[in-house]
């Protein structure tokens, strides 16, 4: 069954869910982004009989704006409490202190950040929404400097947001020790008997220490090789501690210089957001995570890679980060941007005035030309922009 919300769903799921004929929930929102009656569509009243009747019924969407409905209708539900879980990172790190004792963190109201006493909180420092998403209000603090820097943006005028309250509120923060590492998105899922099956695991690349921005995820053979039966063990503690079955989840981790692995969030019920992820495995590797995951199918990684090259798989995220206001842009050139890669699988355009970004790009680059990816990754992309 799948949950269908704004902002975005991609034409790859819309065609995945007329394909092979799943449900979809007929909600105002998903028909007002799909308007295709020929789909399978059921009423909000029959999609909770169906996971009322049969609790490990899997449930996928395509948006944290869907958490909302769910919280909603299936309050009661286990699929509700453990998104309620996960979605609070104070509850995460609670169900996983005892595997990390020894992990700092602490809370504070956003009313009281301007006169925190950092007493006891030690440098460098990650606070970010405990119930967050899209980097919104997050930040890498380093010294007294940068935590000045970071007040000034932490208030509620410069934090509103058209996201519910259920996929971001900013009334509470997490104040959390800064882990070190190369940070990693892994799209998974755990089937009905509990067993954790990955699609992908993409290395998320920032251009400095200081960045917390989306623009670059990468994965590769190489990638997928190195990390999948550490990632697997680490995830198969959590799926166990959380009893999850019939569960699908974005996780983002990091993994230090010694291999040790450390959760940042769990995104519940979905993949990587905006039909990211989810649909770049099918790029890479001829994997469609949505079927497999609903028909609780595994890849056949050994089989996957005998035909595979080791070529690098990207998401490029195209933030505005140019300083540019967006009642300012006219156009943005993706005919020329597409020049700037080797091969650009599919570039998503999107309107930014009414969203955060200007879109996506898939591409595939060959080891040698990593540096196309570099070059992006500190883009402010106003090569691309037109203005007044």
């Amino acid at each position: 069954m799948f949950l269908i919300d704004k902002p975005y769903v991609s034409d790859f799921l819309i065609k995945t869910l007329k394909d092979n004929d799943f449900k979809v929930v007929a909600t105002k929102e998903a028909k007002e982004l799909i308007d295709d009656d020929s789909l399978n569509w059921i009423s909000e009243e029959t999609a909770i009989g169906i996971i009322e009747n049969d609790p490990t019924t899997p449930v996928n969407t395509n948006s944290e704006n869907a958490i909302a409905w769910i919280l909603k209708h299936l309050g009661s539900s286990g699929l509700s409490k453990q998104i309620q879980l996960f979605k609070d990172k104070v509850k995460f790190r609670e169900l996983m202190s005892d595997v990390f004792p020894d992990y700092f963190y602490t809370t504070v109201a956003l009313d009281d950040i301007q006169e925190l006493n950092l007493d006891g909180i030690d440098f460098p420092f990650v606070i970010k929404p405990s119930l967050g998403f899209f980097s919104v209000g997050v930040h890498i603090v380093r010294n007294m400097a940068e935590w000045d820097a970071a007040k000034k943006e932490l208030n509620a005028d410069a934090l509103q947001s058209a996201y519910p309250k259920e996929v971001l509120d900013t009334t509470i923060f997490i104040i959390e020790e800064y882990i070190e590492g190369e940070e990693y998105a892994v799209d998974c899922y755990f089937d009905k008997d509990g067993h954790v099956v990955i699609f992908n695991i993409l290395h998320h690349i920032f251009s400095s220490g200081t960045d917390i921005s989306d623009r670059v995820y990468s994965t590769s053979k190489d990638i997928i090789q190195t990390y999948k039966n550490d990632i697997e063990k680490f995830l198969k503690s959590m799926g166990e501690k959380a009893e999850l079955k019939s569960f699908a989840a974005h996780v983002e981790i990091r993994i230090d210089a010694q291999g040790r692995i450390r959760p940042i969030e769990v995104n519940p019920a979905r993949f990587g957001g905006w039909c990211t992820t989810g649909d770049l495995t099918w790029y890479a590797y001829g994997i469609n995570s949505y079927t497999y995951f609903i028909n609780q199918q595994k890849p056949d990684w050994a089989e996957i890679f005998k035909s595979k090259d080791n070529k690098i798989y990207s998401i490029v995220v195209l933030n505005n980060n140019s300083g540019i206001p967006a009642s300012e842009i006219t156009h943005f050139d993706y005919e020329l941007l597409a020049q700037d890669f080797e091969n650009a699988l599919v570039i998503r355009k999107l309107d930014i005035n009414k969203t955060p970004v200007f879109g996506f790009v898939f591409t595939e680059t060959s080891p040698d030309n990593e540096q196309e990816l570099n070059h992006i990754l500190v883009s402010d992309l106003k090569k691309y922009i037109g203005v007044k």
